[in-house]
C-alpha cells in the first residue's frame, strides 16, 4: 500500500507540472497575437458593396486567424452605419452627405487584440442641367485628394459611349464639377463619376441619368456624312466653323463621324455673322472669333465660352483699340507699334504655348488717293494686352495690288512656328505664304521668306507658275518640325491662277479649279517640293477651304464655296482614295473644318 501511494504522488507531480506548463503556454501564445487592418483608410461610394475585401486583417502569434468585425462599435454593423461581413467586404450605407465610420477587427484567439480603419462613404454626384441642351454638369465631391472622370453612353454598361477628361478635387477633398458634353440630342444617357483617389482604391459612383434635350430643328445645320465601304477614317469628332447666311442658324457646331450634331453654340453677333474660326482650347474652353459679312473685321467679336455656352471672355474691336491705345500710350508695345486704330479681328487666330494669343485685324490705309484695307498681326499677352504688332502696310509693297484691290491683302491663316519662334501668315489676295521674324515677341517683324507666285522659293516636281497656290486658305505645317526643312499644306482655291511665263490667268476658259498641296520647303535652298497633290479639277471652290494632316496619315481638306459645301478625309496616295466625306447644306458654308480627338484636351474617342 505504501508503495502504491508514492506512485500516486510522483504522477499527481508530473501532471501538475504539465498542467502548469499548458496553462503557461497558452497564456504566452495569447499574449503573443497581434492584429493589423489593411488598409488603414478606404473610400466606398454610398449604397455600395464592394466586390473583393475592401479590409483585411491579418492576425499573428496563433494557429487561430479568425476575427469578428464592427462597424463603429457595433457587431457587424448596421443599415445607419454600413454592414461588414466575416470576408470584410463592407455595405456602405445611402447617405446624401459624405461620412466616416470606424472598422474594427477583434481577434477571436485574444478579444483584447483588435485593430481600426477608416471607411468613407462617398456620397453621389449630382447632375443638373445647363444653358446648353445637350450638355450636364456632373458635381461629385471626394472625400480627400482624388482626380474625377465621367464616363457616359445609352445604357449602363457605357461601352457605346464615350469619357471625360479627368479632373483633380482639391488636395484635400472637395467638390469637383465636370461638363459631360458629346450626347446626342433627344436622348437618355447613364453616367458616373470614376474618382480615383490618391494612393489608394478607385469608386465609381452609383448610376446616374440625364435626358438631353435640343435646339429648334430650324436653327441647325443640315449635315449629312458617311464612310467609304471597305475604309476606317481617323477617329474623333469634326469640329465645323460655319458661315451662315441665316441668322437664325447656328454657326460654330461639332459632329459625330456619322454627322450627328453632338455640341452647337446659339452665339454670335446676330445677322450677317462670319465665324471664323473656332478652335478648342487647352484648358476645354472654345475660342472663336465673329464679324460681319464685310469688310473683315466689321463688327468683330471674340469670345471664349466653355462647353455649357458660358462666356468666359470677349472682346470686340472696340475693346482691342482701346487696348492698343492704352499700350501705345504706355509704351508697352513692340515690333511695329500699337499705334494702330483696327477694324476689327477676322479669320483666324494662334494660341501660343506661353499663353499668348496672336489675332488678326483688319485697317484701313489711304494709298494713292485709294482706301486700302490691310492687316495687322497682334500679339496679345496672357491678360489680353497687345505688346507686339507686325503692321503690312509697313513691310509689303503696296504696288502689287494683288487679286481684289483695294482689299490689298485679305490675310486668312496665322500658324505659331515653335521650332524657330516665328510666325508663318497666309496672305490670301497676294496668293503669297510668308514667314515672320517674331521671336516670342522679340523679332523684327522682317520677312523671312515669300512662298509662292514671284516668291523666293523655286518650285520643285511641279510646273512654274501654274502649280504655286493661288488665293489659298488656311496653311499647317505638318511636319515635327517647322523651320529649316519641314512641310507644309493648305487649301488652293486657285482664284487668278498665272497659267505661264506670260501672265495669262485662269478664267472661264480655261477655267479655274482649286487642288490641294502638299510642299516640303528647303528654307536654306529656298526650294519648294510638291511632295504630294490632289488635283481637284474640275472643282473650284474659290473661297474658304482648309487642309491638314490626320494622326492617321490620311489628309483632310474642305470645299467651302461649293453648294452642298464638302468635307473629305484622303489617304495619302497617287491617286487619294475617298475614306470619309461631309456634305453642309441649306446654305452654310464649312469654313474650316478640323478632326479632333474629342470635345475634351487630351482624350481620344
Amino acid at each position: 500500500m505504501a508503495g502504491t501511494s508514492g506512485s500516486a504522488r510522483v504522477l499527481g507531480v508530473l501532471g501538475a507540472l504539465l498542467l502548469i506548463a499548458f496553462f503557461a503556454e497558452c497564456s504566452s501564445n495569447s499574449q503573443d497575437v497581434a492584429i493589423s487592418l489593411t488598409p488603414q483608410t478606404a473610400y466606398v461610394g454610398a449604397g455600395q458593396t464592394t466586390t473583393t475585401p475592401l479590409f483585411t486583417a491579418t492576425v499573428t502569434g496563433t494557429a487561430d486567424t479568425s476575427v469578428t468585425w464592427a462597424v463603429n462599435g457595433i457587431a457587424g454593423g448596421n443599415s445607419t452605419v454600413g454592414t461588414i461581413d466575416a470576408n470584410g467586404d463592407y455595405s456602405a450605407p445611402s447617405v446624401t452627405q459624405n461620412t466616416t465610420v470606424t472598422i474594427t477587427a477583434t481577434s477571436k484567439r485574444n478579444t483584447t487584440k483588435s485593430a481600426s480603419a477608416t471607411a468613407s462613404v462617398m456620397a453621389p454626384g449630382v447632375v443638373t442641367a445647363t444653358n446648353n441642351p445637350q450638355v450636364a454638369q456632373y458635381t461629385i465631391t471626394p472625400p480627400a485628394a482624388a482626380t474625377v472622370s465621367i464616363e457616359f453612353g445609352t445604357d449602363t454598361s457605357y461601352d457605346n459611349g464615350h469619357s471625360t477628361w479627368t479632373q483633380t478635387a482639391p488636395a484635400g477633398g472637395g467638390p469637383v464639377s465636370i461638363y459631360v458634353a458629346g450626347m446626342l440630342a433627344n436622348t437618355l444617357y447613364h453616367m458616373r463619376a470614376v474618382v480615383q483617389f490618391t494612393g489608394s482604391n478607385t469608386v465609381d459612383d452609383t448610376d446616374q441619368t440625364f435626358t438631353t434635350s435640343g435646339w429648334p430643328a430650324a436653327n441647325l445645320p443640315v449635315i449629312t456624312a458617311s464612310t467609304s465601304a471597305g475604309q476606317t477614317p481617323q477617329s474623333g469628332v469634326e469640329l465645323l466653323s460655319l458661315v451662315s447666311g441665316s441668322s437664325d442658324t447656328m454657326t460654330p457646331a461639332v459632329t459625330d463621324l456619322a454627322g450627328n450634331i453632338i455640341w452647337a453654340y446659339n452665339g454670335g453677333v446676330g445677322a450677317g455673322t462670319v465665324l471664323n474660326p473656332i478652335k478648342l482650347m487647352p484648358n476645354g474652353d472654345f475660342l472663336m472669333n465673329f464679324d460681319e459679312n464685310g469688310p473683315d473685321g466689321g463688327g468683330s467679336l471674340m469670345q471664349e465660352i466653355d462647353l455649357a455656352d458660358n462666356v468666359k471672355w470677349q472682346m470686340t474691336g472696340t475693346d482691342l483699340n482701346n487696348a492698343l491705345a492704352a499700350a501705345n500710350a504706355a509704351g508697352t508695345c513692340h515690333g511695329d507699334g500699337c499705334n494702330v486704330t483696327v477694324i476689327g479681328t477676322h479669320h483666324d487666330f494662334a494660341m501660343l504655348p506661353n499663353g499668348h494669343l496672336i489675332v488678326l485685324a483688319s485697317l484701313s490705309q489711304v494709298v494713292s488717293g485709294t482706301t486700302v484695307t490691310g492687316d495687322v498681326v497682334i500679339d496679345l499677352d496672357q491678360n489680353h494686352n497687345p505688346v507686339w504688332t507686325w503692321n503690312e502696310f509697313d513691310h509689303l509693297d503696296t504696288t502689287r495690288q494683288g487679286i481684289s484691290w483695294p482689299d490689298w491683302t485679305h490675310t486668312n491663316a496665322v500658324v505659331y512656328s515653335p521650332s524657330d519662334n516665328d510666325l508663318i501668315v497666309s496672305i490670301r489676295d497676294q496668293s503669297w505664304i510668308i514667314k515672320i521674324d517674331y521671336n516670342n515677341g522679340n523679332g523684327t517683324g522682317n520677312i523671312l521668306w515669300t512662298l509662292g507666285y514671284q516668291g523666293d522659293f523655286t518650285l520643285v516636281n511641279g510646273t512654274d507658275p501654274v502649280d504655286w497656290p493661288y488665293a489659298s486658305h488656311d496653311v499647317n505645317v505638318i511636319s515635327s518640325n517647322s523651320s529649316g526643312t519641314f512641310q507644309v499644306t493648305m487649301f488652293d482655291n486657285g482664284d487668278n491662277r498665272v497659267l505661264n511665263s506670260n501672265g495669262e490667268e485662269c478664267s472661264t476658259t480655261p477655267a479655274c479649279t482649286s487642288q490641294v498641296p502638299i510642299f516640303q520647303l528647303d528654307e536654306s535652298a529656298k526650294t519648294a517640293t510638291i511632295e504630294w497633290l490632289d488635283d481637284l479639277a474640275p472643282t473650284y471652290s474659290f473661297w474658304g477651304g482648309s487642309s491638314r494632316v490626320l494622326a492617321n496619315g490620311d489628309i483632310e481638306f474642305d470645299e467651302c464655296a461649293l453648294s452642298p459645301s464638302q468635307i473629305f478625309e484622303v489617304t495619302k496616295t497617287t491617286p487619294p482614295v475617298t475614306v470619309w466625306q461631309m456634305q453642309v447644306a441649306g446654305g452654310q458654308n464649312a469654313y474650316r473644318a478640323t478632326r479632333i480627338p474629342s470635345l475634351y484636351p487630351g482624350v481620344q474617342w
